[in-house]
């Protein structure tokens, strides 16, 4: 990296444009940045690294980089001409700031830019030139940052070289040396690696403690599963941080004990079990003999109330027999039945359909017969061919009536086309005139608009010279002061010069006076050069000295300044004020002021009428459009309004045939459908009186027949006649009840029977009565020693399984856990290496301390090589790892080695001086290792601010032979100090002066005095 130009405007100190000539002052290799203090030296490194990077460095981060002393139009900007990885750069920044508004009163804000420019020798047709790269912050920032190989802060430290940074650093703590070489070598990702291994452990660690919770919840469950077996077990249950293999050989121990008791368990149920089956068959045999002597007993009662019950129910067996043999001819009775119902109902049927087809005939004009069943059929056979006759001239009349609907809709149609016609050609007749309107108000307030643009460049003009009529009365007045304080400061100059005068006459006249005074016996007069002096002048009381006369000739130069300034002042004020008179056009603020009140009287008033331009604009666009589709519409309408009127004609003549031929076809009836529905009514009456006439005829066959049946029926079932047969009826209920009655009595008298020959009911009865209770108490017992046997060998065989269960879900959790337990130690100790554990790591020194460290060591031995010759072969630096007290980190102590005694002392013990040759090595040490961490950058050019007031003669003498080494390879020092030797020992040098409206810059090769 080498500079070559920077300008900078209205930046920090420097009110106005400052231009620095870094190829001028880098020729001689080293140059100095001198000035007094806060001129703004360190302010010309600020701007550099605000072009580069955009923001000032770390420590004047916060300060605006806008110069208080500069004028509110100028903007602020820093360009900066460089040569970065080969390429000749530009890179022009502006901050964002406030600056007056152009028009009317108040601040507005300038976004801040960017300009990247590369100079090219092929820039287009004209040759060589700068051509555009980037306008983008981020874009150049990013292109800067990644040509120069390092970020601000490295460049801050490496180009700029803070000798009080590496002065409090060579003192330093671990930890503060830490953070600045954190800061420059980017070390956050070994810290990032540090925090997570840290957090790595972390979640092993709750992995670890999940598994031996599920571990010990498994022992819990364990233990409930294993119960009383447990308590056996308790002196050796494992404690909360036993190992794994003790939990597993507990539980195993759990389980065996527990299949032993389970094995007990099942023998005694065995036994249990074989005592049950005996009870059980015992008191199976004892109930089955009760429940054979009670149904014998049962069976003898039964038979004897069964034949008392079959003695005393001999007349409803008669009774029974009767019914049963009237019971076929009686099914015949219910068919008679329904025959004469059918009869009766068919004779009412067809009087009701000859009275309907008497109606019916009548009111179709009917004239003939209609008693037999051919006169129905003649009429059903006229009125359904009349009826066919009907059907066309029905569809006329349908016809006939769709016909009158269409021709009122088209006639209403037309008479709508006619009012639409009607309403646009009356709206069309005031449209012109409506139009002009709008076109003469719209060229009036097209000329209200001209007359108010000139109205507001004719207000700001009265403005501006109103301004100026009051600036030139104010003028007028500083003029006035101005005046008398010339004429007063006149008068004081002329009475100091006077003065001067007067002085000046008297001390030559007293002046051998003033000569004797110097005289002394045996001296040489300087007048005669006489060694005596008999008789030397003797100075009056009010003689002159020259000091008085010094003081005077001062106090008139002083007045006189005073009057120049003043004179000149009256000039300025006058020379002002013609201007501002010239301006103001001459005339007052107060004519201004009525002509610019007049004039906004009238923008008031054409206001209104310009306002209205767009709107009318609006209106008349809209107004032509209304037009355009007016006409249209009166066009549609008219052609709408012919093409239905031909529609209706050709309606009118269709509808007067139709006419005819349906009056024909209708005759006596109000309309052709009226008529038709009387025929087919009357066709359909006599199709229901025939249908009605052969239904009666068939019921009365049907009536004859079923009576005939009935009555053969009744003879041959042995009854004397229908009144005999209709008494041995029995209701159907009444019928199934006996039946029901005694079949069930004859199957009880049955079963009885064969119940007591049963040859086991027998045998029972004459058997001892059975001892069944004294069984079942026998049975009970053994039924519950058997459920208590079961009941403990089920709890044993569950003990045993719910311990399988667990002692599996133990073994498969203790595999999980090996390699969790495992990773856990190995990422454990990891973990306490990188932080520096004492247990983990002897030197206590954490991951990132110790790349901090190597890179410490590089930078110690490259700073040794310059500071072995600043020193004169007496001091080197080294990095020691060595332990330091207390709990802080080591790894990062800094020792230096006096070579006169041999023997590493700690940097703090070293003089003023040498601390500065101690720092300057470490500045320029740090500054090759972090070029050669950037990728070998070259550095071209490099700053050393302050430090050399602490040096004598000498060492200052060593430390230029240093910086007179660092030109090798064409690199320039700049050098910011106040030492005077500097000044003549560097002939190029920028000076920066100070002063009450901003600071300023000049190049020179020498002292400014």
């Amino acid at each position: 990296m080498r500079l070559h130009r920077l300008t900078v405007t209205a930046f920090g100190p420097f009110a106005g444009t400052e231009r620095i000539d870094f190829d001028l002052l880098s020729a001689a290799g080293l140059f100095l940045l001198r000035g007094a203090t806060g001129a703004g030296k360190s302010s010309v490194l600020d701007a550099v690294c605000y072009a580069l990077y955009g923001e000032l460095p770390g420590t004047r981060r916060s300060n605006g980089v806008r110069s208080d002393h500069a004028a509110p139009g100028v903007r602020t900007e820093v360009v900066l001409e460089a040569t970065l990885g080969g390429r000749r750069l530009e890179v022009t920044r502006s901050p964002e700031q406030w600056r007056p508004k152009k028009r009317g009163t108040g601040l507005t804000a300038d976004k801040a830019q960017t300009l990247l420019r590369e100079w090219s020798a092929d820039a287009g047709p004209g040759g060589p030139g700068w051509v555009a790269v980037s306008k983008s912050h981020q874009e150049a920032g990013e292109e800067l940052t990644r040509l120069l190989g390092m970020s601000r802060d490295q460049f801050c430290q490496v180009v700029l070289l803070p000798q009080g940074d590496f002065a409090r650093f060579l003192r330093a703590d671990s930890k503060q040396r830490a953070e600045l070489l954190g800061r420059l070598f980017d070390t956050g990702r070994f810290e990032q690696l540090e925090r997570w291994t840290a957090e790595l452990r972390l979640r092993h660690e709750r992995d670890v403690h999940g598994g031996r919770q599920r571990m010990h919840a498994l022992a819990a469950r364990a233990e409930e599963a294993a119960g009383p077996l447990a308590a056996d077990a308790a002196d050796h249950r494992p404690g909360e941080d036993a190992p794994v293999a003790d939990v597993l050989a507990w539980a195993a121990m759990l389980r065996t004990t527990a299949a032993e008791r389970a094995e007990a368990a099942a023998l005694r149920l065995a036994a249990a079990e074989t005592a049950r089956t005996a009870a059980a068959d015992r008191l199976e045999a004892q109930h089955a003999l009760a429940e054979r002597q009670f149904r014998y007993h049962r069976a003898r009662q039964e038979l004897l109330h069964l034949t008392d019950r079959s003695a005393r129910s001999a007349p409803a067996r008669a009774r029974l027999a009767a019914a049963l043999a009237a019971e076929a001819p009686a099914l015949l009775r219910a068919p008679h039945q329904q025959a004469r119902a059918a009869h009766a109902a068919a004779a009412d049927t067809e009087g009701t359909r000859r009275t309907d087809l008497a109606a019916r005939a009548a009111a179709a004009g009917w004239t003939g017969p209609l008693d037999t069943a051919g006169d129905l059929l003649a009429v059903e056979d006229a009125a359904r061919a009349e009826a066919a006759r009907l059907e066309a001239a029905r569809a006329d009349e349908a016809r006939h009536g769709a016909l009158l609907a269409e021709r009122a809709r088209l006639e209403r149609r037309r008479t709508d086309a006619e009012d639409l016609a009607d309403e646009a050609r009356r709206w069309l007749d005031a449209y012109e005139e409506r139009l002009a309107r709008l076109q003469d108000e719209r060229d009036a307030a097209r000329e209200a608009r001209a007359e108010l643009d000139r109205i507001d460049a004719r207000h700001a003009e009265l403005a501006q010279r109103r301004d100026a009529a009051a600036r030139h009365l104010h003028l007028l007045g500083e003029h006035a002061a101005a005046l008398d304080l010339a004429r007063t400061l006149t008068g004081a100059a002329q009475d100091a010069r006077q003065r001067a005068l007067d002085l000046q006459e008297r001390r030559l006249a007293g002046m051998a006076a003033e000569l004797a005074a110097a005289l002394a016996p045996g001296d040489p007069c300087r007048v005669c050069g006489s060694p005596e002096h008999p008789a030397p002048a003797e100075p009056s009381a009010d003689q002159v000295t020259a000091e008085d006369e010094r003081r005077a000739r001062t106090a008139q130069h002083a007045a006189e300044a005073e009057l120049a300034a003043a004179t000149e002042r009256v000039g300025t004020l006058a020379a002002r004020a013609a201007a501002a008179e010239a301006a103001a056009d001459g005339r007052t603020p107060g004519e201004l002021a009525a002509e610019a009140e007049e004039s906004a009287h009238r923008r008031r008033a054409v206001l209104h009428t310009a306002e209205r331009w767009l709107p009318l604009g609006q209106q008349l666009d809209q107004l032509e459009r209304d037009g355009a589709t007016r006409r249209e519409q009166r066009r549609q309408a008219g052609e709408l309004t012919a093409q239905l009127t031909g529609q209706l004609t050709a309606l009118t003549t269709e509808l007067a045939t139709l006419d005819g031929r349906i009056a024909a076809a209708r005759g006596d009836a109000p309309s052709v459908a009226a008529r038709t529905d009387a025929v087919t009514a009357l066709a359909a009456a006599a199709t229901a009186a025939l249908t009605a006439a052969r239904a009666t005829a068939h019921a009365a066959d049907r009536r004859t027949e079923t009576a005939d049946a009935l009555h053969r029926a009744a003879l041959a079932a042995g009854f004397a006649g229908l009144p005999e047969l209709d008494a041995a009826v029995l209701p159907p209920y009444e019928l199934d009840a006996l039946k029901r009655q005694f079949k069930q009595l004859d199957a009880d008298l049955e079963l009885a029977a064969a119940q007591l020959a049963d040859p086991a009911l027998r045998a029972a009865a004459e058997l001892p009565p059975a001892a069944a209770e004294s069984a079942r108490t026998a049975a009970a017992r053994a039924d519950e020693h058997l459920a208590r046997a079961r009941s403990a060998h089920d709890q044993a065989r569950h003990r045993v399984a719910d311990l399988a269960r667990i002692g599996t879900a133990l073994a498969a959790l203790a595999a999980e856990l090996a390699p969790v337990l495992d990773a856990h130690a190995r990422i454990s100790r990891l973990s306490a290496l990188l932080a520096g554990a004492p247990a983990e790591n002897a030197l206590r020194m954490r991951l990132e301390s110790y790349v901090l460290a190597a890179r410490l060591e590089q930078v110690a031995a490259a700073a040794s090589r310059r500071l072995l010759k600043m020193s004169g072969g007496r001091y080197t630096l080294v990095h020691s790892d060595g332990l330091v007290s207390g709990n802080r980190r080591s790894g990062l102590s800094l020792h230096v080695v006096d070579a006169w005694t041999g023997r590493e002392r700690d940097t703090a013990t070293l003089s003023g001086g040498e601390s500065f040759f101690a720092s300057l090595a470490l500045a320029l040490g740090l500054a090759d290792v972090v070029t050669d961490e950037a990728g070998g950058m070259p550095l071209d050019t490099l700053f050393i601010d302050e430090g050399f007031g602490t040096l004598d003669e000498n060492a200052l003498e060593e430390v230029m032979d240093v910086l007179d080494s660092l030109r090798e390879r064409d690199r320039a020092v700049g050098i910011v100090s106040h030492v005077p030797d500097l000044r003549t020992r560097i002939p190029a040098q920028l000076l920066v002066r100070k002063h009450r409206t901003g600071s300023t810059t000049h190049h020179t090769t020498r002292e400014d005095t």
